[in-house]
Formats: C-alpha cells, structure tokens, sequence
C-alpha cells in the first residue's frame, strides 16, 4: 500500500510518500508543491492543481490523507487556505484515490504521543518512525507525518474489520 501524506498551504503545499507493508513503514519520497505568491488566486490555485496531479502521476500511491486546517485570526487568510485546502481534497479524489483526514492534534498524537508536539519534535520522530527519510523541508516532514498517522489508522481499521467478520461468523 503506498499512501500519499499532504499537508495544505497555499504558498506551500507539502507531500510525502510511504509505503506500507503490514507494520513496516518505508519512506519513499517527500517535497513541496508551491504557488507563486506575486500570481492571482486563481493561478496559485491551479499551480497547486498541476503540481499535486505530477506527484500523483510520478509516486502513483493507494490512498491519500490531508491535515485539516484550523481557523486563523484573519478570515481571509483563512478563507486563502480554505479555497487551497479544497484544491488538495479534490487532486487525489479525481485520481481515484480514497481521501483521509486527520486533524493536527490527532496527526501530533499518532506520531509523537502527545497532542501538542512542537514542529521539532514531529521531524524527530519522522526521522525515527522512517530511517532514510531525507525531507527537504518542514511542510514535506509534516505531509509524512500525516501519512504515518493514516497508516497507523487504516491499520487499526483493518484490524476492527477483522474482528467484526470473526464475530459475525
């Protein structure tokens, strides 16, 4: 299973790639998809487009996951990285691919253990949770977080999945 971890911004949008075998989690790449901040809106959105549709076509992964977004003081950046949000949702559900996602604090928890982790923190434990992981910057540490959670999660789905078909039999 190879799962596709995004982490929403409109200047900056990270993504990083894993695959994963049982337990066993396998870094395989990682990046950053960005926008030009001189450019319209409606261009930045489409650059955003056209960037996650080439890391779709060139990674092909299974499954996707996205951090939602918490609401900022000022409404139009919020409603900026609302609008870039919606474009990240949607370049993987026209790919196909089923879409995951996970709030920022239940993203800190799977991966660190605590809820409120600083940035630090969660690009130590990426590096621990997937030896090779050579991420180039910040947002791409925090879209490989998002799929380490997602594939801590499906795994904990699978399993409840299991045990339910056992009981109904």
């Amino acid at each position: 299973m190879r799962i596709l971890g995004l982490d929403p911004g409109l200047r900056h949008t990270g993504w990083g790639v894993l695959d994963v075998d049982g337990n066993r989690l396998r870094y395989i790449a990682d990046g950053r998809v960005d926008s030009d901040d001189k450019a319209d809106l409606a261009t930045r959105l489409v650059q955003l487009h056209d960037g996650l549709v080439e890391v779709i076509r060139g990674w092909t992964p299974d499954e996707a996951a996205v951090e939602e977004t918490f609401v900022n003081k000022n409404p139009t950046s919020t409603l900026k990285l609302g609008l870039a949000r919606g474009v990240v949702l949607l370049v993987p559900a026209l790919a196909g691919l089923r879409v995951a996602e996970y709030g920022a604090n239940h993203i800190k928890k799977s991966v660190v253990g605590a809820g409120h982790a600083d940035k630090t923190q969660i690009q130590h434990m990426v590096r621990m949770l997937l030896p090779g992981t050579t991420f180039k910057t910040p947002d791409a540490a925090d879209a490989l977080a998002v799929a380490i959670c997602h594939a801590h999660h499906r795994q904990t789905e699978a399993s409840i999945a299991g045990i339910r078909l056992q009981v109904a039999r």
